[in-house]
C-alpha cells in the first residue's frame, strides 16, 4: 500500500516561511495529481494547493500568492513553499491525491504560526 509521509512543519512567527515535504513510498506522482490539504481545530480538512500530473497548479483563494506547490518526480516528493504565514494558516498539513479516491492519510505535519 502507498504510504505518504509529511514533514517540515514547525512553529514560526507571522510573516515567516516554511517548506513542507511529502514523500511517497512508491513512484506515483508522475501518474496522478496530488494536493496539499490542511485541517485546523474544529474545521474540516480543506484543499489548499494542487498539482496535476501534467504540472498545472491551483490554489485556494486564501493562500494564492503566498503558497507554492511543486513536484520532483525523480525524488518522488511534493513540496509546499509557504511564505508570509499568518496565524490563520495554523493547521495540520497533509498530502494526498487531489481527488477521490484517496490513499490512506498520513500523520500530517503541524504548522503553528504565532502572532
Amino acid at each position: 500500500q502507498v504510504q505518504l509521509v509529511e514533514s517540515g512543519g514547525g512553529l514560526v512567527q507571522a510573516g515567516g516561511s516554511l517548506r513542507l515535504s511529502c514523500r511517497a513510498s512508491e513512484s506515483i506522482f508522475r501518474f496522478i495529481g496530488m494536493g496539499w490539504y490542511r485541517q485546523a481545530p474544529g474545521k474540516q480538512r480543506e484543499l489548499v494547493a494542487g498539482i496535476t500530473r501534467s504540472g498545472i497548479t491551483n490554489y485556494a483563494d486564501s493562500v494564492k500568492g503566498r503558497f507554492f506547490i511543486s513536484r520532483s518526480n525523480a525524488e518522488n516528493t511534493i513540496y509546499l513553499q509557504m511564505n508570509s504565514l499568518e496565524p490563520v494558516d495554523t493547521a495540520v498539513y497533509y498530502c494526498n491525491h487531489n481527488t477521490e479516491p484517496y490513499y490512506d492519510w498520513g500523520q500530517g505535519t503541524q504548522v503553528t504560526v504565532s502572532s
